[in-house]
């Protein structure tokens, strides 16, 4: 104890017990700790917010660039007009995107199948696959009812907030 008042009095972390601290924390999987002994606090949280439960709400600005994006390569280049109709009908539905940066999972382990596949009807609560961000497993729920039209990430692909995952039409 006299080396962390030591430590807490000179302004300076016990990084050690901080170690142990995070490995703990991993080791039974939990992700934020509040800790508070005399003057001295500690405040750690393993992992992305718990903001994820609006996913729903940072879909609509993402799905916008993409349609966006296929109109102004149409307008730029004029001969390929017979192109544009089917170019337009490629993006039909919703997209399910990734809340935080990780690692795509389409199936709990590698021995077990994909939790969604092209053609699989899901509702708002079904899990349609894994991103793991600092060996944090975060299951992704679709937030959509409908059928998964198209798999955008592949197994083990890094993924960034907000990147499409899986084509939903509703």
């Amino acid at each position: 104890m006299a080396k962390s008042q030591t430590n807490s009095a000179s302004g300076s972390f016990d990084l050690d017990r901080l170690k142990k601290l995070l490995q703990m924390m991993e080791k039974h999987g939990v992700t934020e700790v509040n800790l508070e002994s005399g003057e001295e606090r500690w405040k750690v949280r393993r992992g992305p917010k718990e903001v994820l439960a609006a996913p729903g709400q940072v879909m609509a600005a993402p799905m916008a660039a993409p349609v966006a994006a296929a109109p102004a390569v149409a307008a730029s280049a004029p001969a390929p007009a017979a192109d544009s109709p089917a170019e337009a009908a490629a993006p039909v539905g919703v997209t399910i995107n990734s809340p935080t940066v990780g690692t795509f999972y389409s199936s709990p382990t590698p021995e077990d199948p994909s939790f969604v596949n092209v053609g699989d009807q899901v509702s708002a609560t079904t899990i349609v696959c894994i991103v793991e961000a600092m060996k944090v497993f975060n299951q992704i729920p679709a937030d959509v009812s409908g059928k998964i039209i198209e798999v955008l990430a592949k197994n083990g692909d890094a993924v960034e907030f907000g990147q499409p995952l899986f084509r939903v039409e509703p």
